[in-house]
């Protein structure tokens, strides 16, 4: 977890430092939100394209070990209720029930299948299909309790709260929301709100000097 009073005032200082403007709480929090998801989203990127390297050595498989990592916070199962999936969800992993993993399959091939009474679904190999945030199991009969998900779910919204005191915008612990990514994840965090930083605020020279402390970031992660 990344504390997100820590972020604001590296990004408050380093803003400030290049005299590139002031970013107020409301824009930080917007930035702050985007940032986590653009970095999370990332990982899914990364994984996939590695994934695709026929040759994966060492250094690759650290870096997917790194990323592994990192998406475990996000990791969680719940029971599913009315066939609604949970509204955090991102990604969904594996369908359980009765200790058995439940197969999807698509609207169509369900028609197909359950009109052959071989085919057609059975307690002991059941299946689901999907419609938006809705599934719908099958076993001997439809399933309707008793169903339980893995899934990789959304990071929590981040929120810097505060309050105004001599009209001044002071940190309230109580009502802030901090990062959910790995706390490896700050510095890239205070560039990544630099940077969107810049283009709101109409200082290009802000993308640049972020753009560069990125670079040289990543130049040391590979040294």
């Amino acid at each position: 977890m990344v504390n997100v009073d820590t972020v604001y005032q590296r990004v408050l200082a380093l803003a400030n430092k290049e005299q590139r403007g002031y970013v107020t709480p409301q824009e930080f929090n917007l930035l702050a939100n985007q940032a986590q998801l653009d970095i999370f989203e990332q990982y899914f990127y990364d994984i996939n394209q590695f994934a695709q390297m026929n040759d994966v050595g060492m250094e690759y498989s650290d870096a997917i070990d790194s990323l592994e990592e990192k998406m475990a916070i996000f990791e969680t199962t719940s029971g599913i209720t009315g066939g609604i999936l949970p509204n955090d969800l991102y990604k969904l992993g594996t369908v359980i029930w009765n200790n058995r993993e439940v197969e999807q399959i698509g609207q169509r091939k369900y028609l197909y299948i359950n009109s052959s009474p071989l085919a057609k679904p059975k307690n002991n190999r059941p299946v689901y299909t999907r419609n938006g945030n809705i599934i719908t199991v099958y076993g001997d009969n439809q399933i309707t309790s008793g169903i339980t998900c893995n899934y990789i779910k959304k990071p929590n919204e981040v929120a810097w709260g505060y309050n105004v005191i001599a009209q001044k915008a002071l940190y309230n612990a109580s009502s802030s929301t901090n990062f959910e990514l790995h706390s490896s994840e700050e510095v890239k965090l205070v560039i990544k709100v630099l940077e969107l930083a810049g283009i709101i605020i109409n200082k290009p020279g802000l993308v640049s000097i972020t753009a560069q402390k990125e670079a040289n970031k990543l130049q040391q992660e590979k040294a």
